[in-house]
């Protein structure tokens, strides 16, 4: 009798999302696929058979989903949503693109917001797997690895920030999340989490750098991903600048996947219903509500600025960014937009950065002068 065969399957890039699922699909007997790191190439593959008006993360997901197909994967795998997003227009966009060039069959698709049921169901399905206790360590593991990644990556912006020669840190964040991918069970996790913020440690750092505090909103995938917002992290470090995102996938995932009773304290879109009420009364899609809580958020903590970044065409954070305006009555924190595609040059958008990075410098200083004053 021949062995069954093990299946392919690949996820699209945003930032490290795909740590998260190759752990639970290996769990699974599924092997995952890691498609090519989201490039140049990604972007004009996909550019040939995407609408010209489409956003930006589209594009990038239907690229490497092609390029994952050009490396014999038996099957890609989409999150669609059915709010109101164009999120929920790219499954059927991506399968007809797949249809017209003969891989229809390679599609499978999983619901954002059936939350842990709807993450059971797919994940069984797609491998074939029947025993409940092996489907929940699977998910239990990749939600795990996704939390323990937002802390690596909120350390390491530390690190990078007031480091003493420019890349060691990102040295250092690499090793690190070698260790995470390997990690098989709770028990490695644990383990090799520890060694992974050793590992950021080893940076050396001034400490006594001036260094600004940012948060970073907008669409959740500009957010997470490098490649599509430029690496603003980066850049920002180099110029001294701890960043924060304030959409992470650890916080999506506490929303819409983990039940209720295992919630600790309010989550991010309860905070953003909250905060977002006086400018923002109801969901209009996208991460609008959230990027609008978020800016009245980072005001109220103090932090030094916010930017806010988003594709080109996203209608619901076009609308924050117009609410943004209304804000400044009430919340004084500099605010940057920056809007995405594949146009974007890079030279003025470093100039933007480096503008706003000075502002906030002059910001800083008066505001440390007017203390000693009243003092």
């Amino acid at each position: 009798m021949k062995d069954k065969k093990t299946i392919k399957v690949a996820f699209p890039h945003m930032g490290n999302v795909y740590i998260g699922w190759a752990a639970a699909l290996k769990k699974l007997g599924v092997e995952p696929f890691i498609p090519p790191r989201t490039n140049k190439r990604t972007l004009e593959l996909a550019s040939k058979y995407s609408p010209d008006s489409i956003c930006l993360p589209y594009k990038l997901v239907l690229g490497n989903f092609l390029e994952a197909i050009e490396n014999g994967v038996d099957y890609v795998a989409m999150i669609s949503s059915p709010g109101i997003c164009r999120l929920g227009e790219y499954g059927q966009c991506i399968k007809n693109v797949l249809k017209d060039l003969g891989y229809e069959d390679k599609y499978t698709e999983m619901q954002l917001y059936d939350g842990f049921k709807g993450m059971y169901k797919f994940l069984t399905e797609l491998s074939g797997c029947k025993n409940p206790i092996i489907a929940a360590k699977a998910i239990n593991i990749a939600v795990r690895k996704v939390f323990v990644l937002d802390k690596i990556e909120n350390l390491f912006s530390y690190y990078r920030a007031r480091e003493t020669v420019i890349g060691t840190a990102e040295k250092h964040y690499n090793r690190a999340l070698a260790l995470i991918l390997e990690a098989n069970n709770t028990r490695e996790l644990k383990a090799y989490a520890k060694e992974a913020e050793a590992e950021l440690k080893k940076t050396e750092i001034d400490k006594d750098r001036n260094v600004l505090n940012v948060d970073i909103t907008g669409e959740i995938f500009l957010v997470q991903d490098p490649f599509s917002n430029q690496n603003i992290e980066k850049e920002l470090g180099r110029m001294g600048v701890q960043t924060r995102r304030s959409l992470t996938v650890s916080s999506f995932l506490k929303d819409a996947i983990i039940p209720k009773f295992f919630k600790k304290g309010e989550t991010h879109l309860e905070r953003a219903f909250r905060m977002a009420k006086p400018y923002l009364m109801r969901d209009i899609g996208g991460d609008a509500l959230e990027s609008v809580s978020d800016v009245a958020y980072a005001n109220e903590r103090g932090v030094d600025g916010i930017i806010h970044v988003s594709p080109f065409t996203c209608m619901p954070e076009i609308m924050s960014q117009n609410i943004f305006p209304t804000m400044r009555e009430n919340c004084e924190i500099p605010i940057l937009a920056l809007i995405m595609d594949e146009q974007t040059g890079r030279a003025g958008y470093i100039t933007r950065l480096e503008a706003f990075v000075d502002l906030m410098r002059r910001r800083k200083l008066y505001k440390q002068k007017q203390e000693k004053v009243k003092v």
